[in-house]
């Protein structure tokens, strides 16, 4: 079994058309990496009060780093990813119409981030990252981002065109399955981004160009959180894949089931979107009951979470089992631990439960009125984005950057990320476990450094203030660590003798295909449609028949 298992690894060359377009993805995601890391470190410097800076450009940092980050990082990352296994699994080279369309939507994406990118260094467009009215920023900002979403419509293309044209290849017969979850991905942000396009264009860029004097704030904030939350599941749902997909290969085993996890991704798409009013619980102009409904299809997020928890563990058995592991936990201890590709990744799967529980904290009502604007926020969003999803990412980057550059993952490579991924973790615990507590203490987050003139309350806070600015700064030597390991496997790593494997876990042949229902799209487009409509007509028609008088734009600093 050990052997067979092995076999199933074989060696995979990209052309070189192909993996210049993944490149560049990634090569953009690397640079919004550093900057948005040096961002990073001067906020929470700023915030323990290690350094001094004005408020102005607190806030700019504050909006970089959200844009950096969240936006730019994760969304070229996910692409270049998502090109690459589908490309592996659906005939080993894009078709040329679709790597055009691919570049399209690249130099759209990257055109739209250079207008953004400059209204935020010219100090007129801090306003974070969340398109928050009243808050105006310059319209150029806008049409930048806008351009961003749109672009990635483009990039996704290609996705779709090479899943049909296989589906069209291969009828009667159940796609791959990282193909399937890619497709899934990007419906999930096709109909999440949405939301999103229609605040920018209809609402923020007409106020902000000054051809409308107000703007409807509770619409522009429900638009806006309408995709904040199925964003959240755009960032996840790649590390999902490479969970499901990747690692069984990596551990050298099988995957658990090839059906389970199309089902988990359906139901992600089906729960993760219409559920944005829980970031809304303390605003007013929504009745109690759609936010009451949309709590309850939030908790229902957890049912594939868990499904997921349950497949991966069962995948690391049965690796174990295949490998001679006996005993009840013998199988532990046949894991990859010394493996990059492995233990980084790992680490995000255990940080994912207590990101997963302070999720759920944050969308109960009661306890949301307790955390509520507090940095328990920051430092829940922190876990989940850059533990669970963040090294995932890394991980994948330890074995996919030398496939691309047709070098070696060295053990000096291997070695020096699994101590990124220490550092890494560490720096988490010491930024996000205080986040928490002093977010409880009633820390307010979105605040530069003060002393609310000398309160005994704010006496309290200082020493999780204090940790988290050396959590913050272990995170930013992460990242030059991680940035060092990437620059050595594009250049300096020894080119490979014969082509490395591009890991792709297997089911078991004596298991039953998975049902072809699955991918019936139209209906699971539908459905999720469906709940939307349940979820948000009847309360957006009342925002809309109850408008209160629009909002001027207003700049606090």
């Amino acid at each position: 079994m050990t052997d067979n298992a092995i076999k199933e690894e074989k060696g995979f060359s990209f052309t070189r058309k192909d993996s210049s377009l993944i490149l560049a993805f990634l090569g953009v995601s690397f640079v919004a990496l550093l900057l948005g890391a040096v961002a990073g470190l001067l906020q929470v410097l700023e915030r323990g009060g290690y350094i001094s800076l004005q408020p102005q450009w607190y806030y700019l940092l504050l909006t970089l780093h959200g844009v950096a980050l969240a936006l730019i990082f994760t969304t070229y990352f996910i692409i270049g990813f998502l090109y690459s296994g589908v490309i592996k699994t659906l005939g080993g080279k894009m078709h040329d119409a679709d790597r055009r369309t691919g570049w399209i939507g690249f130099w759209m994406m990257t055109i739209g981030i250079i207008l953004a990118l400059f209204a935020i260094a010219n100090q007129s467009s801090s306003v974070l990252y969340t398109f928050y009215a009243p808050m105006k920023a310059s319209p150029w900002f806008y049409v930048g981002l806008a351009l961003v979403v749109v672009g990635s419509w483009v990039g996704g293309t290609p996705i779709f065109s090479s899943y049909a044209k296989w589906r069209k290849a291969n009828k009667g017969q159940p796609s791959p399955l990282f193909a399937f979850m890619a497709v899934a991905t990007f419906v999930l942000w096709v109909i999440a981004t949405l939301g999103v396009a229609i605040e920018v264009v209809f609402q923020l860029i007409p106020w902000s160009f000054g051809w409308v004097s107000d703007i409807d704030v509770s619409l522009s904030r429900t638009l806006f959180w309408y995709f904040g939350h199925p964003l959240v599941y755009f960032w996840l749902l790649p590390a999902y894949i490479y969970w499901y997909v990747n690692i069984p290969a990596v551990v050298k085993g099988r995957l658990f089931s090839d059906s389970l996890p199309r089902l988990t991704f359906i139901l992600f798409i089906l729960y993760s979107i219409p559920v944005g009013f829980h970031h809304q619980l303390m605003e007013p102009g929504i009745t109690s009951f759609w936010k009451f409904l949309q709590v309850i299809l939030t908790m229902l997020v957890v049912v594939p979470s868990l499904m997921t928890v349950f497949a991966i563990l069962a995948t690391f058995e049965i690796a174990g089992r295949m490998q001679g592991a006996k005993g009840r936990f013998g199988w532990v201890k046949k894991l990859p631990w010394n493996d990059v590709r492995f233990l980084v990744p790992f680490f995000s799967m255990v940080m994912f439960i207590p990101a997963g529980a302070g999720g759920v904290i944050s969308a109960s009502y009661q306890l949301d009125q307790v955390v509520h604007n507090t940095l328990f926020i920051t430092g829940h969003f922190h876990m989940t984005l850059a533990t669970t999803v963040v090294l995932t990412f890394f991980g994948i980057s330890y074995w996919l950057i030398p496939l691309l550059t047709g070098r070696t993952l060295t053990r000096f490579a291997n070695n020096l990320g699994i101590v990124q991924g220490v550092v890494w973790l560490l720096g988490i615990f010491l930024m996000s476990v205080p986040m928490h507590i002093v977010g409880v203490l009633g820390a307010p987050r979105r605040s530069a450094f003060s002393t609310y003139a000398g309160h005994p309350v704010v006496q309290e806070w200082k020493p999780y203030l204090l940790s988290a600015g050396v959590g913050g700064t272990l995170l930013f030597i992460g990242i030059l660590l991680y940035l060092w390991v990437v620059l050595y496997l594009m250049f300096f790593s020894p080119k490979a003798e014969k082509p490395m494997p591009y890991p792709i876990g297997r089911v078991d042949p004596k298991y039953q295909k998975p049902p072809l229902f699955l991918e019936r799209w139209p209906v699971w487009i539908g459905l999720t449609f469906a709940l939307i409509l349940i979820a948000y007509l009847w309360p957006v028609l009342q925002m809309i028949q109850h408008a209160p008088p629009g909002s001027p734009p207003i700049r606090t600093w």
